[in-house]
């Protein structure tokens, strides 16, 4: 097995640079690097994103290694996810609404400080303070998902007026550095836990270190932005929820997101008691599902190059997820061979690439049907019912016949996946119908702001409006 990842690591590898370089081919075309302004802010954001992804990263690989390293039994275990994600449900989904009022920049300081507290809380062996550091760790989580986006799309297009096609560019490339980010972070993991013989508390030591410098290059080079600031916390928290329910785009879209990141997160917790022979180098495995996730980010900006729109990239990543789970529910049986092994692994690599092309989709997707006023308030929102179904799916585990055979598992999230790529389907008609309606020119004050009339930029959607 130890052979099998290793040599899957490096065709991997070469699988990934190879589409990055067919893919790079076709955002040149769509963006000419002459727009200083563009880059630079960029850049401004991707230094303290890419750290906070890094702090987050690292506590991935040995986070269930470390409880069992700690004695605790699977079903303790699952309790301790749980918390994670049930925390999310009560405490994240004020983060959105506190994001807007309060602000974002605060926010994104408050997730370091948060984050931090919660890697020093792996370092004690006591029940307790494990469960409190996985609902900090809830609450963080909720803050990376949805603070970080919401202050650069509202820079992006508030502040700067840049055009909102170059949104999904921008989330193409932080897909792709996160998966860069995360096979080092998985390196980095198995060197100190397992080469250098740390233990697998190593990795929580290690991502202090950029949670903390996270927090101070937000503190010295981001600017303050806010959502809509009329209402009060109460009300912010139900506007988000009349917002959902009140546009068919939002309430379809967010069901979609819900379904296949339940089938995320529950894999989260399922790949390690899958694949883990005893031996098996867990970082490494870690490692080869990043490098999938660069693979389909770079899908993802090949497949929007040759005309496929972001809705119906989603559904490809539905399908490839139903594929996956379907593989699962026959090789993750009791008493599974070392082929069974295999296939279960090459199955998460698939599921890994419908990942990579998943996250700059719904980014893209996120940001033309969310109203900017409450976009932190409403993507928390989302992740309300993907915890409450990912809380379900992992207390079932106390169950001895589920825990026991994890392919009722794999079932349940087969059938999440078919109902959300139904779901996605009436989605992209309701997108495109809309997008019809709308169709219209070129917002000149933006061009203003963002220096598009001082800069020759070739962009096809551009070219089409001006023709």
């Amino acid at each position: 097995m130890e052979l099998i990842i290793y040599g899957t690591f490096l065709v991997l590898s070469l699988v990934a640079y190879a589409a990055r370089q067919v893919a790079n081919k076709g955002d040149e075309k769509k963006v000419s690097i002459s727009n200083i302004n563009f880059k630079s802010f960029q850049k401004s954001f991707f230094l303290v994103y890419f750290l906070a992804l890094l702090g987050d990263w690292l506590q991935g690989p040995y986070v269930y290694k470390l409880y069992a390293f700690y004695g605790f039994k699977e079903s303790e275990i699952a309790i301790l996810y749980v918390a994670g994600f049930a925390s999310s449900v009560v405490f994240g989904t004020c983060t959105g609404p506190l994001a807007d009022l309060w602000g974002r920049r605060k926010m994104a300081i408050a997730f370091s400080v948060i984050y931090t507290f919660c890697c020093l809380t792996k370092m004690s062996p006591n029940f307790w303070w494990l469960f409190i550091g996985r609902v900090f760790g809830g609450v963080a989580t909720s803050m990376l998902f949805s603070t970080f986006e919401s202050w650069y799309v509202y820079e992006h297009s508030e502040r700067h007026g840049f055009p909102s096609e170059w949104i999904g560019i921008t989330f193409s490339i932080t897909t792709f550095w996160n998966g860069m980010i995360a096979i080092f972070a998985g390196i980095i993991s198995n060197v100190t836990a397992e080469t250098l013989g740390f233990g697998p508390v190593a990795p929580f030591v290690v991502a202090l270190l950029p949670l903390v410098v996270c927090g101070v290059l937000v503190v010295n080079t981001w600017e303050e932005n806010y959502g809509d600031r009329k209402s009060n916390f109460s009300g912010s928290c139900w506007e988000g929820l009349k917002i959902i329910f009140s546009d068919e785009q939002v309430l379809l879209l967010g069901s979609v997101q819900s379904l296949l990141e339940s089938c995320m997160y529950i894999f989260v917790f399922l790949w390690t008691p899958v694949l883990d022979t005893g031996t098996t180098p867990l970082g490494m495995v870690f490692s080869c599902f990043m490098v999938c996730i660069m693979v389909g980010s770079a899908l993802f900006s090949i497949m929007a190059n040759r005309g496929y729109t972001e809705a119906n990239i989603l559904k490809h990543c539905l399908i490839m997820i139903s594929v996956s789970m379907a593989i699962c529910c026959y090789t993750a049986r009791p008493g599974a061979t070392n082929i069974d092994t295999v296939i279960s692994f090459l199955a998460f690599l698939v599921l890994e690439v419908a990942i990579g092309m998943y996250f700059p989709a719904i980014s893209y997707l996120r940001s033309q049907v969310i109203p900017e006023s409450h976009r932190a308030n409403v993507m928390n929102w989302f992740r309300v019912p993907m915890n409450v179904i990912t809380c379900g799916a992992l207390l079932c585990l106390h169950v001895e016949t589920i825990s026991n055979d994890k392919r009722i598992v794999f079932g349940a999230c087969l059938v999440l996946s078919l109902l959300g790529t139904f779901l996605c389907n009436r989605f992209i008609l309701a997108f495109r119908d809309e997008n019809a309606s709308k169709k219209g020119g070129i917002d000149i004050e933006n061009d203003v702001k963002s220096g598009l009339l001082d800069d020759v930029i070739k962009h096809p959607k551009l070219e089409e409006v001006g023709e």
